[in-house]
């Protein structure tokens, strides 16, 4: 086993990245930066460590710590497997408005480029019982004899993903999960070797933690350099190099305002929306703080204008409306939204004014807020996050 300046010594070198930041120079970026390699350790260590394709178990992936861009409506579990074994998943469906499995192979970080996405289940498509409880297989092949749910699984799988989209935070009830390997395993789970440790402190250290942040990094600059800044552009998933089994559409865009700047965003809503949102991202593609800032909102959460549209702020401080997003005092960042099964996909326009002039580009009549009711808005959301299941 090696001694542990060598596995210290893997991380030097990832500071390299720094002259990848929007604004190189920026102490706080820099800083930004630092926090997000010491995120990304703390998470890899769970998706390394925390279980194997042989004795899986779901894994918190992406939450309001691990903040590499989640959909802040979203927790996220990760499960190792071997795409070629066979996998039994039981629990119970909850009642958020989006549940279902992504199978894939390489999740992001785990190399320098993302892998690939091999399949997505929804959760209402398995035969619930009365409870929302579920049983389903994972599988090449369906097993002999086996009636019951089961959803193919290309050998190339080395993951699956749990994910679960949430509306009233903190009042609907969550996914429960446990997945078992089913083919020839010993019900023992054996210790990590002295080899298998020093495999995974080294695609650790060596790896991931840069990967990671690498391609967060690639993520904002590609935006920014196809021309999207401070205008919205629309992203299939598809577009984004997945297949055709996940009905999602992505609107995002760099945001570039100065301290005395907002954004206006405003859009038409999809007649049928099951689920929509937006958030907003830092230069590093972290979600800003949506535990204790009203840094994204959803379908639930947002208030619809008297014309049937939304409308939103985006701006450093409280302009005193109701659909204000926080930039957590970025100046440079991202906002993305989602159209999650809607029957239409609108693209929001975007205007930049001074946040003094705010209410001359507005409608009169636009949803405001108080000091009061904003401290009770804020409230709930910090309370209904900390109630939602992420670990």
């Amino acid at each position: 086993m090696k001694d542990w300046p060598h596995y210290v010594d893997l991380l030097k070198g990832a500071e390299q990245l720094a002259s990848r930041l929007a604004f190189p120079d920026s102490d706080l970026m820099k800083a930004q930066l630092w926090r997000q390699f010491a995120m990304n350790i703390a998470q890899g260590y769970f998706l390394l460590f925390q279980s194997s394709p042989d004795h899986p178990e779901f894994a918190p992936f992406e939450n309001s710590v691990f903040l590499a861009q989640p959909n802040p409506d979203a927790v996220y579990y990760y499960a190792p497997v071997d795409g070629r074994g066979v996998y039994r998943v039981v629990g119970e469906r909850g009642n958020a408005p989006v549940a279902g499995f992504a199978l894939g192979s390489r999740i992001i970080g785990m190399d320098a480029l993302p892998g690939r996405g091999l399949g997505n289940h929804d959760m209402d498509d398995l035969s619930l019982d009365a409870d929302g409880k579920f049983e389903v297989i994972f599988s090449t092949e369906r097993p002999a004899g086996y009636g019951g749910d089961w959803r193919p699984m290309d050998p190339e799988t080395d993951f699956i993903m749990a994910r679960q989209f949430s509306y009233d935070w903190g009042r609907e009830r969550d996914v429960v999960l446990a997945i078992e390997r089913l083919d020839a395993v010993s019900p023992i789970r054996p210790a990590l070797s002295a080899e298998e440790i020093d495999a995974k402190l080294t695609h650790l250290l060596g790896g991931y933690a840069r990967n990671l942040s690498g391609i967060c990094l690639g993520a904002v600059n590609r935006c920014a350099k196809r021309g999207f800044i401070n205008r919205f552009n629309l992203n299939s998933y598809q577009e984004l190099g997945n297949g055709e089994d996940w009905p999602q559409t992505y609107w995002e865009t760099v945001f570039d305002i100065a301290g005395d700047e907002a954004l206006i965003i405003e859009s038409d809503l999809p007649e049928r929306r099951l689920y929509w949102n937006v958030q907003v991202i830092d230069g590093l593609w972290n979600q800003v703080d949506y535990v204790y800032q009203q840094s994204s909102l959803n379908g639930h959460q947002a208030v619809v204008d008297s014309d049937g549209r939304f409308r939103a702020v985006l701006s450093h401080r409280d302009p005193g409306i109701a659909n204000w997003l926080d930039t957590g005092g970025n100046l440079y960042g991202m906002m993305i939204g989602r159209w999650y099964r809607c029957s239409s996909e609108p693209l929001p326009a975007i205007t930049k004014v001074k946040f003094a002039d705010l209410d001359q580009h507005l409608p009169e009549d636009t949803p405001r807020i108080g000091e009061a009711e904003r401290a009770e808005a804020l409230r709930k959301r910090r309370i209904g996050s900390q109630l939602r299941r992420k670990w």
